[in-house]
């Protein structure tokens, strides 16, 4: 899956946190930049798979339709 997001960075007195803006709670820190961007990827990870679980348990039971969709190209 490819898609593109928008990293947020902010300078703290303890290193970086970082934030996704198009995907609420996808957010960390890190010492240093590059420690907060490894977190930030796999903070994003977390979130969606967090958020395939949470609707593979609504959709128990449920007549659906699942196939991919890409975003941008």
């Amino acid at each position: 899956m490819s898609a593109q997001f928008t990293a947020v960075y902010r300078r703290v007195a303890h290193g970086y946190i970082g934030y996704v803006e198009e995907l609420p709670g996808a957010n960390t820190q890190g010492a240093t930049l590059e420690e907060a961007r490894t977190n930030l990827e796999e903070a994003v990870l977390l979130v969606m798979q967090a958020n395939r679980d949470l609707a593979s348990v609504d959709a128990e039971g449920q007549d659906l339709i699942r196939e991919p969709l890409r975003v941008g190209q």
